[in-house]
């Protein structure tokens, strides 16, 4: 039997309803769904407890994932998930605005329709001329919307070491160990 126990911060709140667990702090809220066979996720005095009944390698290994995102999802809603994006071009000066809930590039290697991406979740995107910054307290939504734009822009048909326009991420998130 595994049983790990993740302190829960003063100002945040986690619950477990069915099989999703809700973690709510300064930052904003985070919900995840976590479910393996055997493996139980509760919050109990103060801490989300992942129970596991088998021991075998597969469920050891689900349980250190459950593990891994529950401390991810403190730490987002604690301090936040941020990731730098920088704007690179030689060709065609490109645009890049924020329209509702989509990154709107405009004359990518002078193409006359815009590339559009979806910002996912409550991912905060602030364009600062040639630098892009995302924030957010869910890890995985804010590094989705960085990697659709990087891969929006990215140059298949052309000599890359001459084409190397693009959005590219230049700093990720940096946690003990996530």
């Amino acid at each position: 039997m595994t049983r790990i126990e993740l302190e829960i911060p003063a100002d945040v709140d986690a619950e477990v309803d069915h099989l999703e667990l809700t973690v709510s702090g300064p930052e904003g809220s985070v919900t995840r769904r976590l479910w393996y066979p055997d493996v139980r996720v509760s919050v109990d005095d103060g801490a989300v407890v992942i129970e596991a009944d088998a021991d075998d390698a597969k469920t050891n290994a689900t349980v250190g994932t459950f593990e891994s995102h529950v401390e991810n999802m403190l730490y987002g809603v604690t301090e936040g998930w941020e990731y730098r994006m920088q704007v690179h071009y030689s060709h065609f000066p490109m645009q890049v605005n924020v329209e509702g809930d989509e990154v709107v590039i405009e004359n990518f290697l002078g193409e006359k329709a815009p590339r559009r991406a979806q910002i996912r979740g409550d991912t905060d995107v602030q364009v600062d001329g040639e630098e892009l910054t995302l924030s957010g307290s869910d890890k995985e939504a804010v590094g989705q919307t960085a990697a659709d734009i990087e891969q929006l822009t990215r140059v298949t048909d052309k000599d890359t070491r001459v084409f190397q326009d693009g959005v590219y991420i230049v700093e990720k998130p940096q946690k003990g160990g996530a």
